[in-house]
């Protein structure tokens, strides 16, 4: 009679050992450190103090306090990402303070606080040099301490340049199923004072792309290479889904960079900056004595090995998701009124292509007509794979009395890490449908004897405060009319819709992929006119952003993302498709000018 006893206090002794080794593991990923300059500063000239807490995103940092000897500049500034560690990837949070000082010496710089889920982590504090100028001078000449920013007499620039100047491209795997995702990571390290544009992006053709980082997200870290500390931009991060099996390439990212050398041992902190088409078109603003060199670099072109998901075992009802799933239904309302709209929610949840996902098979019962879904996401996008959710509210109206059953909705997915195919389903749902809604006769008598009532005794007061608003309304009117300024219409950029389209009109008689194609880039000519679009910014996650950024309307947005997804199957896998081109080009031609012809706030 015992064993159950020992046996239980075992199994809570083995739970209490459990979550004590798991709570312990996810702390001791967080890491909290102080980072500055690791050479001298010049007394007077600012220079930055960064915070980087890794491990944790929802972390509550301090506020920095500085020491009467050091004035805050700017900030805090915070910067947010992701880093690569041997326990896995990890979001990274970096405050940033800017500060200056005129007090010479070494100068401690202290450490914050950040509390992570009700613990407490405090960074280290470190110290930095500041000497004068002039000391800085001659420790530049003796010591080569800026021998990187100084062209010296018979060095070669462009030698220079290789060493510390370069991009690199970087991938957690080259190969890879059908559905899964590669995380794609361009970098340009630098030691000196630069302007980059991009002047290429890489071609990713056979894969969707999700976005994680940008130019947009300044990202900026510092990283050691060969004892040297480069200062590290991230220009863009994305998961690449794969559409079909076969070698693909990562196309390189090209860069065209200016680099100013110092003529002189003056101390200037370098900077290196990056955009994206720009360069032509900004002013160089280096110092007037520095020597600027022009080149240009590339990435490697990445093969990716995209292997096809097995024949053996896959489910009929499989349509192509990979990762891992679930996958829940519910009504949201499970009584209704004959002919009133309701909805069903079918929710799937995980990690994996959500891009690629399709709206579930319903088999509705009779009686239930519906209609097409609306989707809504809600994804993190620093995980890789992709996680989060996708819900599908479909909306349907019943024209039978009675109870419903709507059976389970079946769904399929691929998962790599067990390298099998997973078959889900919900449970079903009951729907209640009574009879319409009817207003009691006795209610709607009562109604309106006390309307009758009260509106002979107050038609005239209505009449009388009608007409005295209606006077001061007019009166203000023409007060607003004599004092108006006029502005100056906003001019949206013409676009001619046919013009765009005439390559497609041509490919009509062409090939389906051809037509598919010529639709492609059509489509993509237009967004990037209509919504000033370029570069890394052609996505179509992107494009969502802008439709509703722009109040375009959910019957246009949805018909051009679906469209864009139609044409990259088209082109990117041996899919057989055989649309009417016409009917096509006319929704098509129809869809963009009613985009275009919506007025922006």
């Amino acid at each position: 009679m015992q064993k159950p006893i020992y046996f239980s206090l075992v199994m809570r002794l083995l739970l209490f050992l459990f979550f004590s080794f798991t709570c312990f593991f996810v702390q001791a990923q967080v890491s909290f450190t102080t980072i500055v300059p690791t050479q001298p500063v010049a007394a007077g000239e600012s220079f930055q103090v960064q915070y980087v807490l890794t491990g944790s995103s929802n972390a509550v940092i301090s506020y920095a306090s500085f020491p009467n000897y050091l004035r805050l500049v700017a900030g805090p500034a915070e910067y947010t990402g992701t880093t690569n560690t041997p326990n896995g990837i990890l979001p990274v949070r970096n405050v940033v303070y800017t500060i200056e000082t005129k007090k010479k010496g070494t100068l401690v710089i202290p450490g914050t606080s950040a509390t992570v889920n009700g613990k407490t982590y405090f960074s280290n504090s470190t110290s930095v040099l500041v000497l004068s100028k002039e000391e800085i001078k001659k420790a530049a000449a003796s010591s080569e301490l800026l021998s990187d920013y100084i062209l010296k007499p018979g060095e070669d620039p462009y030698q220079k340049i290789k060493q510390n100047l370069f991009v690199k491209v970087m991938v957690n795997k080259k190969t890879c199923y059908v559905g899964e995702p590669v995380l794609a990571t361009f970098k340009l390290y630098s030691r000196l004072q630069a302007k980059a544009d991009i002047v290429k992006n890489p071609g990713l053709y056979g894969f969707s792309v999700y976005d994680m980082e940008n130019l947009k997200s300044k990202v900026v870290a510092t990283e050691k290479i060969n004892g040297k500390e480069f200062d590290v931009h991230t220009i863009r991060k994305a998961q690449l889904f794969s559409l079909q099996s076969g070698n693909f390439f990562i196309d390189p990212m090209v860069i065209k960079n200016k680099v100013a050398f110092s003529k002189t041992t003056v101390y200037k902190k370098t900077e290196q900056e990056i955009a994206e088409g720009m360069l032509n078109n900004q002013e160089d603003n280096f110092p007037p004595d520095a020597a600027v060199y022009e080149t240009e670099l590339s990435t490697e072109q990445i093969a990716i090995i995209v292997t096809a998901l097995p024949e053996k075992n896959k489910p009929s009802s499989f349509t192509g998701a990979t990762g891992n799933f679930s996958i829940s239904a519910q009504l949201e309302k499970s009584s209704l009124p004959l002919n009133e709209q309701g909805f069903l929610l079918i929710t799937i949840k995980g990690e994996g292509n959500f891009m690629q996902l399709d709206a579930p098979t319903v088999e509705w019962p009779a009686g239930i007509e519906s209609f097409t879904p609306t989707v809504t996401d809600s994804f993190d996008k620093t995980t890789v794979p992709l996680s989060g959710s996708r819900t599908f509210r479909f909306p349907f109206v019943s024209m039978q009395k009675g109870r419903h059953t709507i059976p389970p909705v079946s769904f399929s997915y691929f998962s790599p890490k067990e390298n099998a195919y997973k078959q889900l389903s919900t449970v079903a749902t009951t729907l209640l449908v009574t009879n319409s809604i009817e207003k009691p006769k006795e209610v709607e008598t009562n109604h309106k004897s006390i309307a009758a009532e009260g509106e002979k005794k107050s038609r005239r007061a209505l009449f009388v405060v009608f007409a005295v608003v209606l006077l001061v309304l007019l009166y203000l009117f023409v007060k607003k009319k004599e004092n108006k300024v006029v502005a100056p219409p906003v001019v949206k950029p013409v676009i001619n819709i046919e013009e765009v389209l005439q390559p497609v009109l041509a490919a009509t008689t062409a090939d389906t992929k051809t037509f598919y194609t010529a639709l492609h880039q059509a489509i993509w000519q237009f967004a990037a006119e209509r919504f000033e679009m370029s570069g890394s910014e052609m996505n179509k996650t992107n494009l969502q952003e802008k439709f509703e950024a722009n109040n375009i309307g959910a019957e246009e947005s949805k018909f051009l993302i679906n469209l864009i997804q139609e044409c990259e199957t088209s082109m990117y896998t041996t899919a057989i498709m055989e649309p009417d081109k016409e009917v096509l080009l006319q929704k098509t031609k129809k869809c963009c000018e009613s985009i275009n012809n919506t007025v922006d706030e």
